[in-house]
């Protein structure tokens, strides 16, 4: 099967499973739980064009945020995504040390400023990033 192939299989169970997670959270009662994990990723990517074009942001760090897009983008990994698990986490991991290096660089604050998903939500990302 060609690579593609792999991709788009790794990519079809990573969203199955994400959504069952989410469906779960709902059923279970813990619907703001799952509104935060369902708008997670959209709210990231979110943060990341708004870090990208403001100009508090220093030109070194706008580079980084393009790599990482680049990186993310890029159909192979340090860890394939095709590996459950372990070939998310590496790109966790790699989202988690950019955004450490920004708030380093530019603070907190800006972090906070920038981010339009739930208060929950970014608390996470920023334990994740420190």
């Amino acid at each position: 099967m060609p690579w593609w192939a792999w991709l788009l299989v790794a990519l079809a169970a990573t969203a199955v499973v994400y959504a069952a997670f989410v469906v779960w959270l709902v059923v279970v009662g813990r619907r703001e739980d799952a509104r935060a994990l369902s708008t997670f990723i959209p709210d990231c990517i979110g943060l990341v064009s708004r870090l990208a074009r403001d100009p508090r942001v220093p030109r070194a760090r706008k580079l980084l945020l393009l790599a990482l897009i680049g990186y993310l983008a890029l159909p192979f990994d340090v860890v394939p995504d095709f590996i459950p698990v372990a070939g998310q986490l590496d790109d966790v991991v790699i989202v988690a040390l950019v955004l450490r290096s920004l708030i380093r660089a530019g603070g907190e604050d800006l972090i906070r400023e920038l981010w339009r998903g739930p208060e929950r939500s970014l608390a996470l990302l920023l334990r994740l990033a420190a």
